[in-house]
């Protein structure tokens, strides 16, 4: 059932998220479980399903591959395309472990996958794709690629202002943690998120002026336990 959320500014959701990371709460793993959950949900009635994660270098990629982990074990096929040519090592090793195979940009064809993890770059962004993330991405705009679900956010888009140019993949899904991202709601944003689930981290937020509409909010505590 859809409801209304407050937005929030990236610096607003660092600033909740430090009290409870300096706890030591594992945010990373509940985020990655949470957006396992929402993958697998779109995927119901596909048998053996393929999902290509795209990952980045950061935090948002690492989330993408803690997910990648989980869906490879519930039995699905998983390759790992590493944008940056690294990634988080923990991430990537858990990945890997569990059998996640990497793949390279070299003969990509993501025709051939069910859904594609958009998990190259979110919060951090503060401008367009550049590199290989952005020819990657330019090369899959091309094609008659499946549903995309955006890891935070459509990587490329501003988390505050909205802003983007033509180098992001449009998402079916945008799983967005801990609170709904100012960016996703002005500009160019409700152009490129598709359906909005937020990811309940129990962040303590101030009140939020801005209200944009969600799908359904994931408990990510709940998710992790699953």
């Amino acid at each position: 059932m859809t409801c209304t959320a407050p937005a929030y500014t990236a610096d607003q959701v660092r600033a909740a998220e430090k009290p409870l990371l300096e706890a030591g709460e594992p945010l990373m793993r509940w985020a990655a479980s949470a957006l396992a959950r929402v993958i697998a949900d779109e995927l119901v009635g596909r048998p053996h399903p393929r999902v290509l994660v795209l990952a980045g270098r950061g935090d948002n990629g690492a989330d993408a591959l803690y997910a990648a982990q989980r869906l490879v074990e519930s039995g699905m096929d998983v390759d790992t395309l590493l944008t940056s040519g690294d990634a988080h090592v923990a991430a990537l090793a858990a990945a890997m472990s569990a059998g996640v195979r990497r793949i390279e940009a070299d003969g990509l064809d993501a025709t051939a996958y069910d859904l594609v993890v958009d998990g190259i770059v979110g919060l951090g962004a503060r401008g367009p794709l550049r590199g290989a993330a952005r020819a990657t991405v330019s090369a899959m705009r091309g094609a008659d690629i499946p549903p995309v679900v955006a890891v935070d956010l459509p990587s490329g888009l501003h988390p505050d202002e909205g802003s983007a140019d033509d180098a992001v993949l449009p998402a079916a899904v945008t799983v967005t943690f801990g609170a709904v991202k100012r960016g996703v709601g002005v500009a160019a944003g409700p152009g490129v998120v598709g359906r909005i689930v937020l990811v309940d981290l129990g962040l303590d937020l101030p009140d939020g002026l801005d209200l944009v509409e969600v799908e359904r909010v994931v408990d990510g505590r709940a998710a992790q336990r699953e």
